[in-house]
């Protein structure tokens, strides 16, 4: 019978995998590398949230836009309405928000946080604040303004498609 194995190459585990020419110069490639590492990093701060830390975009939008319909932070967060429904309704049930009916639509929902979402949204935003200081080591001033418009930039042209 013949083995299967094959022989790893000798470099080191931290080397990044080679991707396919074509692959190579991708933006979007690295954008969702950068976001998966950033995620991860922040993830590791912040393992007592049990999983609020993965929404903390939303529920920094919910703090600061109380009664909001659900459909706009669905819109807010770049989710279809139905992707959103069951997350708001596990934060609900973890205390974090509470929906309310609006007024003259009865089929339409307000979203607000809790104290207790907002206390977790304060501390979430000061952990992530940190991993974000990490994250943009060595970069100057300037260079994080400029990033910062371009990914707005970057954003702004995918929320048109």
């Amino acid at each position: 019978m013949q083995s299967t194995a094959v022989k790893i190459a000798d470099e080191p585990v931290e080397a990044p995998l080679k991707l396919q020419a074509a692959l190579e110069p991708s933006i979007n490639f690295r954008l969702r590398m950068a976001q998966i590492l950033a995620y991860k990093s922040f993830e590791a701060v912040t393992p007592d949230h049990s999983g609020a830390a993965r929404y903390l975009g939303l529920l920094s939008i919910v703090c600061e836009n109380p009664g909001m319909p659900q459909h706009r932070l669905a819109e807010a967060v770049g989710l279809q309405r139905s992707s959103l429904v069951p997350i708001l309704d596990r934060m609900e049930k973890n205390g974090v928000l509470e929906r309310r009916a609006v007024d003259g639509d009865r089929r339409a929902n307000a979203v607000w946080a809790t104290p207790h979402g907002e206390a977790i949204v304060a501390d979430l935003s000061d952990k992530a604040n940190l991993v974000e200081e990490q994250t943009l080591a060595g970069f100057s001033d300037e260079e994080i303004v400029l990033l910062r418009e371009m990914l707005d930039r970057v954003i702004t042209n995918l929320r048109a498609l």
